[in-house]
């Protein structure tokens, strides 16, 4: 009998090791959970931001583009400004010289 009783006895203690691995098991599952769960939220987060800056890259992409039309559109306008002025000094001159024609 006392081998039946040794034998339940490491049954019953092999089973009490069993249920505090299993203890620690859902614990650890329940913190790894946990940190999932944040890495989640933080990738989400990542994401988000990922996407306005993005958005932003976009508007800084357009506002740039707009920038060099208006600095060509300025460009231009000098452009024709020193081309009148040029007119302006030829149309002076060929007067002067008509003037000593004269």
């Amino acid at each position: 009998m006392s081998t039946v009783s040794a034998q339940l006895d490491h049954v019953v203690e092999k089973t009490a090791k069993l249920i505090e691995l299993c203890l620690s098991l859902q614990e650890e599952n329940d913190m790894l959970k946990l940190e999932n769960q944040s890495i989640k939220v933080a990738l989400e987060t990542c994401k988000n931001k990922t996407k306005d800056l993005e958005e932003q890259m976009k508007a800084l992409a357009v506002a740039r583009s707009l920038e060099g039309l208006e600095i060509k559109k300025e460009a231009g306008k000098e452009k024709t400004l020193d081309i009148k002025q040029k007119i302006n000094d030829f149309v002076r001159e060929i007067d002067k010289c008509i003037e000593l024609l004269k």
